[in-house]
C-alpha cells in the first residue's frame, strides 16, 4: 500500500514552526525530536472481526482536585500524569486533556469523541467490525525525554496489553510531542507482535520518528478522532483507521482522510506562528511556559521522578 495524500493544501509544518516558536522565546537550542532509519511492522494475526482492539490516549483521568481540567481549559501542568496506566471500561470512564498542548484557540475540547474513540470503537464492536474493545484503556504519558518514552513507558504499556491479550492497539496522541511519543509506542509494539495504528493531526511529527501505520486527519490539534459534535465523521475517521490495519503490508503507511475541518480555516496560520504574536504576548507565553515547567518539576520530584 502506498502513501495516500488527497489533501489540496499542504498540511501544517509543525517541526518547523515548533522549533521557531521556542527559539522566539528564547529557549536557545532546538529539541532534537525522535527520528528512526527502519520501522517495525506486524500484520495482523486474525481478522478485525476477531480481534481484541486496545485504546491508548494521552489524556489524563479526571481528577477534580487538580484545578480546571474542563472544556476549554488553560494549560494545566497539573492534571499531567507520568507512568503508564490502565483504566476499567466501567462506564465512568472521564478523561481531559487540560494538560497538553492541543489547539486551544480553535478547539474547545468538549466532544472527547474527538480525542478519545471510545464510543466509535464500542460501535465498531456492536456492528461486528471489530471483535471487542479491550477490558482497560490506557494512558502514556507525554514525556519530552525520549529515554524515558523507549525505556520505561513503552515496555510498560505492552505488558498491560500483553495482560488485557489484546489483539491490535489503536494510538490516540494530541500535543506535538505526545504523537512523538505515540509514535515511538507503536515502535515497540510492533516490534513486539502488536499491529497498531496512530490517528493523529501532527503528520510530520510522526512520519519523522517513522511508524508502521498513520491515519492523518487535517484538523487542528485535539481531534486526530473525527469533527467535535459529528458522530458521523468519527465514525468514518475509525473506519479508515482500521481499514489501514487491514491494508497495509509493509512499514510507513499514511494515509489521509479526506475530510476537512469545518471551523476557522486561518487555524493553521494561528498555530504557534509567533509572526502574529507582539512583544508583550511573546513575553507572557515565556512566563506562563516557565511557570507550568516548574509545577510540573515538583510534581516529578514528589513522584520521585527524573526531570523530563
Amino acid at each position: 500500500m502506498n502513501i495516500v495524500d488527497e489533501s489540496t493544501a499542504a498540511p501544517l509544518p509543525y517541526l518547523a514552526r515548533i522549533r521557531r516558536y521556542y527559539e522566539v522565546l528564547g529557549y536557545g537550542a532546538p529539541y532534537r525530536w525522535a527520528s528512526f532509519d527502519s520501522v517495525p511492522f506486524t500484520e495482523l494475526s486474525k481478522p478485525l472481526a476477531e480481534s481484541r482492539v486496545a485504546l491508548v490516549t494521552t489524556a489524563a483521568r479526571f481528577d477534580s482536585s487538580l484545578g480546571d481540567q474542563g472544556p476549554g481549559a488553560a494549560y494545566n501542568a497539573a492534571a499531567k500524569f507520568y507512568t503508564v496506566y490502565a483504566e476499567p471500561l466501567d462506564g465512568n470512564t472521564d478523561v481531559r486533556i487540560s494538560h497538553i498542548g492541543y489547539d486551544r484557540d480553535h478547539t474547545s475540547a468538549e466532544d472527547p469523541g474527538t480525542w478519545f474513540p471510545l464510543a466509535a470503537l464500542q460501535r465498531a464492536a456492536t456492528d461486528g467490525r471489530i471483535g471487542s474493545v479491550s477490558p482497560r484503556f490506557y494512558g502514556l504519558p507525554t514525556n519530552r525525554s525520549q529515554a524515558t518514552t523507549l525505556d520505561r513507558d513503552c515496555p510498560a504499556l505492552l505488558d498491560v496489553l500483553r495482560e488485557d491479550r489484546a489483539d491490535i492497539a489503536l494510538l490516540v496522541p494530541n500535543c506535538p510531542v505526545c504523537h512523538q511519543c505515540c509514535a515511538i509506542a507503536a515502535r515497540h509494539l510492533e516490534a513486539s507482535g502488536i499491529p497498531t495504528v496512530v490517528m493523529g493531526c501532527a503528520r510530520d511529527i510522526v512520519e519523522h520518528v517513522g511508524v508502521p501505520r498513520l491515519l492523518f486527519s487535517d484538523f487542528p490539534l485535539g481531534n486526530g478522532a473525527g469533527r467535535p459534535g459529528d458522530i458521523a465523521s468519527q465514525d468514518e475517521t475509525l473506519a479508515l483507521a482500521l481499514a489501514l490495519l487491514e491494508a497495509a503490508t509493509e512499514a510507513r503507511n499514511t494515509l489521509q482522510s479526506p475530510l476537512t475541518w469545518r471551523g476557522d480555516p486561518d487555524w493553521k496560520q494561528d498555530f504557534y506562528n509567533v509572526d502574529r504574536l507582539d512583544d508583550a504576548e511573546i513575553a507572557r507565553r515565556r512566563a506562563d511556559f516557565d511557570r507550568q515547567k516548574a509545577v510540573a518539576k515538583r510534581q516529578r520530584e514528589e513522584e520521585g521522578l527524573e526531570s523530563d
